[in-house]
């Protein structure tokens, strides 16, 4: 049986990419601005692109912020990207104080700018980067990095700000950037979400989906 996914289009995200990469690993999906659509998903996805302030005020405009926390509560799957990791998190520091979604505990951040050598360092980090296990995570099994090895897990980020989840528990992945741990992929009950971009991360990040598809 086909998996269904449903892209929650709110004017910000990679929908196009996104969902042409779930569709090569063969799933029905649909994009969609209807909130009701949304809520009765089988599986939702919100991507982001750009800066969290202009994000979350698109997705609140629409009374997305809503709908999210709704489906969420249905303990159905959820996949946030980039942004759409960031957004679940109570508040960010780009561009001034922000409120998130509050569904994960903690702060997005900024990546520091200088290494952890106090060597000055490009920011944002564009590119491809090996994801490690976050510390305290002994496995990747029944999540969507199920199947992955460390080490050999390379994929593409864009971004200058960074979560910091409370709870250490939910994070799966980080990635070294500068010497500095960045996190790179959570996962609390039904709830998943990747700082980088699986559509954009070649076979590693369509394992990544197809494994969000079966769970």
């Amino acid at each position: 049986m086909c998996s269904k996914i449903t892209l929650l289009d709110y004017g910000m995200g990679n929908l196009l990419n996104v969902a042409r990469a779930f569709e090569h690993c063969g799933a029905d999906v649909t994009i969609t601005e209807d909130a009701s659509l949304a809520l009765a998903a089988e599986r939702l996805v919100v991507p982001g692109v750009g800066a969290f302030r202009d994000c979350i005020s698109e997705l609140a405009s629409r009374g997305f912020d809503e709908v999210i926390h709704r489906f969420v509560a249905t303990e159905r799957p959820f996949l946030g990207i980039c942004v759409g990791m960031q957004m679940l998190f109570e508040g960010s520091e780009e561009f001034g104080e922000h409120r998130g979604l509050g569904i994960l505990e903690g702060r997005v951040r900024g990546i520091p700018s200088r290494n952890t050598q106090n060597i000055q360092q490009r920011v944002p980090q564009i590119g491809w980067n090996y994801l490690i296990p976050a510390e305290g995570c002994e496995h990747w099994r029944g999540g969507v990095l199920e199947g992955l090895e460390a080490k050999r897990a390379a994929v593409y980020f864009v971004h200058s700000y960074a979560a910091v989840p409370s709870d250490p528990s939910i994070r799966l992945a980080d990635t070294l950037y500068g010497g500095h741990r960045l996190c790179a992929a959570v996962q609390q009950a039904n709830v998943m979400a990747t700082q980088f971009h699986p559509e954009r991360s070649g076979k590693v990040g369509l394992s990544i989906l197809r494994s969000f598809i079966q769970i």
